[in-house]
């Protein structure tokens, strides 16, 4: 089997800063194709790796050049460009939250079905060495019973983050469909998912715009979250996080506490009842400040699954599982009622 062929539509910052590189690094794909709407940009990002720029994903899509794609464009358009690129045979890495409605995922999910072709959802939280083993601890019982949690995902919002800036897409609701939940509380309820090894089935949700003026999305969220055997947590989504960016979860367990991401030198913390305590200095998250991992080994995981021919870690049906916790949420704030993440 030749490389892999991969084409990067949409070149922001989530492309520039992850997948091209990472995709250049990996010694089984080409990268061969780029696609933008901003002339420049795209132009700049296609000599910058040597790959022919597109002005229209479609064209891109039906070139015939590419074996893959990466879908890294605003939310509203994450599933009609995933499921083009799905029909027309191609396999898609699409950027979270893969859908901005539960029709739309599984649209998604179907599209890569009958087309026999891998879909993954960017979900990179999963691969962060801390949250790994924390996952290895619960599931070994180290921890006993899971009470409760609290996660929480805030930095001081996408315009510090985003190549456009305060211009961004990120703050119309027309393209973004949702803010801070979208964004950041996305990754977050993929993570408890991953870690609890359990479905989050209800949910009580406080989604503002408090700090973001002119921006008709969300920019802080507090949110209630019980899984179905009866753990209950909370989750914060925020861009109004205005000093430095908080990516910390603790879980409180039956014979110990785990802190993730929660001390600045260990990124992993076991507190046990008995008074012992273990760190674990496993490396920085992987962020968007300077010292983050160098890889979310996202791409990394993806090629695998291709070239291996194996499911991939983060499929449609996972993607869809998150998105809908976001979803019920949303519907939580505007009835003020608990939502059901399944109806």
């Amino acid at each position: 089997m030749g490389k892999l062929r991969v084409g990067v539509i949409g070149c922001g910052s989530i492309a520039q800063y992850r997948h091209l590189p990472e995709y250049a690094a990996n010694q089984n794909v080409e990268l061969v194709a780029v696609c933008d709407i901003v002339e420049d940009r795209v132009k700049e990002v296609a000599n910058k790796y040597g790959a022919k720029a597109f002005a229209d994903y479609k064209e891109l899509i039906a070139s015939g050049e590419v074996d893959v794609v990466s879908v890294c464009t605003p939310n509203y358009l994450h599933a009609p460009v995933s499921i083009e690129a799905l029909n027309n045979g191609l396999h898609v890495l699409c950027e979270k939250p893969m859908a901005t409605s539960q029709e739309e995922a599984d649209e998604m999910i179907e599209a890569a079905k009958k087309n026999d072709k891998k879909l993954m959802i960017a979900h990179n939280q999963r691969f962060v060495r801390s949250h790994e083993l924390a996952r290895q601890l619960i599931e070994s019982g180290a921890l006993g019973k899971i009470y409760s949690f609290r996660t929480a995902f805030g930095h001081p919002g996408p315009e510090g983050w985003s190549i456009d800036g305060r211009e961004s897409w990120f703050f119309e609701k027309e393209k973004a469909y949702i803010g801070a939940m979208g964004d950041l509380g996305v990754h977050k309820t993929d993570l408890m998912r991953y870690l609890l090894g359990e479905e989050i089935v209800e949910v009580g949700a406080f989604i503002e715009t408090t700090a973001k003026e002119g921006a008709d999305v969300d920019d802080t969220a507090v949110c209630a979250l019980k899984t179905e055997s009866g753990i209950i947590g909370t989750l914060a989504a925020s861009w109004s996080y205005t000093a430095k960016e908080d990516n910390s979860t603790i879980i409180y367990g039956e014979k110990a506490i785990l802190r993730l991401e929660d001390n600045p030198t260990y990124s992993l913390v076991v507190q046990y009842t008995n008074g012992e305590v273990v760190n674990y200095a496993l490396g920085k998250i992987q962020s968007n400040d300077e010292g983050g991992q160098n890889t979310t080994h996202v791409i990394d995981n993806f090629v695998t699954s291709i070239v291996e021919n194996t499911e991939p870690p983060i499929n449609g049906e996972e993607g869809m599982k998150s998105l809908a916790v976001i979803l019920a949420a949303i519907k939580s704030n505007e009835t003020k009622t608990i939502a059901k993440v399944f109806e």
